[in-house]
């Protein structure tokens, strides 16, 4: 959650940064071709320094590289379940999503999944697992369990209240 953090304030940052200097850029050519400006109703371009353009330009490319990255390439975190008198157990904490959104456990044995919320949001008040017919309200900074038996191999989608956060059990 921290380096979500820091990505969005450096964003910020260079935006904010960015839109600064192009406002003086733009203040300071203006200034110089306002008489000029008066005199015709067609739009004029206006030049810019080489290094405004290329901050420009290496930002944008910076921002299209960092979405890649977030949306192909990153990989969810995935968790084993461990054995503990017969039940496969783990702790999934809910904050800003689920971490880990992956849960891998086997077929035809009891599932506990414990799920500690952090988040106050009301989108993540709610876990619903459609294939198993469940939907469990989540305490904030309580632990809520959920236990089910999955029979048959395959990937198990859950999701927030509102659909918009999901997650995926894998029983192998």
């Amino acid at each position: 959650m921290l380096i979500k953090k820091v990505v969005i304030g450096s964003l910020a940052s260079l935006g904010l940064l960015f839109g600064v200097l192009s406002n003086t850029a733009a203040q300071m050519t203006h200034e110089t071709h306002t008489v000029e400006s008066s005199q015709t109703t067609e739009f004029r371009q206006i030049e810019q320094p080489l290094w405004v353009k290329g901050a420009v330009t290496v930002g944008g490319l910076g921002l299209i590289g960092l979405e890649v990255w977030w949306f192909l390439l990153s990989k969810p975190k995935s968790r084993s379940a461990e054995a503990r008198d017969g039940i496969q157990e783990v702790t999934i904490t809910v904050d800003g999503g689920y971490e880990p959104s992956r849960v891998v456990v086997n077929a035809g044995q009891p599932v506990r999944l414990n799920f500690l919320r952090r988040d106050e949001s009301s989108c993540l008040e709610q876990v619903i697992f459609p294939d198993f017919h469940i939907a469990q309200d989540l305490d904030l900074n309580q632990v809520t369990p959920i236990e089910f038996t999955p029979q048959k191999p395959g990937q198990y989608t859950f999701a927030c209240g509102m659909n918009m956060f999901h997650g995926v059990v894998e029983v192998r």
